[in-house]
């Protein structure tokens, strides 16, 4: 019996991991988790477990502790799926270990059911869209097109994002689902072609967003 630990907040997504591992085949033990000392203390008791990871909703701070955790149990397989990881941050954990598979929790069904059984297989995953992502050399666009290429929502959210609010927090003050948010967020990312709050925080500041008064209050 394989044992899959869960660790995602989001019951929706939990399910329908549930789901498609009943669906595999698979004879499996499913753990779900919500915090990182959970998920280190079942890594310690299940060392083989294949381990499905959203990073933006998870309590890591950095991938290099995705990275001494998988080192420290070498047999662990992992699916991560995130809509705020890097470039670099994917780079990281690809260059680092075979055994991280890559998804955007908004891939198509077929790339989870891949990523799935590949990960099962002990076999790493990574989707067309992570792919083109890592092989695009595309400069962002310039700044002074925001208020242009972007709604008035979407305008709000990047100066929330830039003053360092989380999607939690963003979605508890514009009183919506932190599903909303992460999806602004990853519309406003593709429009402004970027990809992490780090450059999208600098291009608010050229784009005239926020300025650096406002940033160091």
């Amino acid at each position: 019996m394989r044992e899959i630990i869960i660790a995602d907040n989001q019951d929706l997504t939990c399910a329908g991991w549930i789901y498609l591992i009943n669906k595999s085949g698979v004879e499996a033990q499913i753990f779900e988790v919500h915090h990182k000392k959970e998920l280190i203390t079942l890594c310690a008791q299940f060392p083989e477990a294949l381990i499905i990871l959203d990073y933006a909703l998870s309590d890591f701070e950095r991938v290099q502790e995705l990275i001494f955790l998988q080192e420290k149990y070498p047999k662990t397989n992992w699916i991560v799926s995130s809509e705020e990881l890097s470039r670099d941050s994917i780079r990281t954990l690809l260059v680092n270990s075979g055994k991280f598979s890559i998804l955007l929790k908004d891939s198509p069904a077929e790339d989870f059911i891949s990523a799935l059984k590949q990960a099962i297989r002990g076999e790493r995953y990574i989707s067309s869209f992570i792919t083109n992502m890592l092989l695009e050399t595309s400069k962002p666009k310039p700044p002074t097109q925001a208020r242009n290429i972007l709604t008035t929502t979407e305008q709000e959210i990047l100066k929330e994002m830039a003053l360092g609010k989380s999607t939690r927090e963003i979605a508890a003050l514009r009183h919506a689902s932190m599903h909303t948010i992460m999806t602004h967020r990853k519309n406003i990312f593709r429009k402004i072609e970027v990809n992490n709050v780090h450059e999208a925080t600098k291009y608010a500041m050229k784009a005239g967003l926020i300025d650096l008064a406002e940033y160091y209050i």
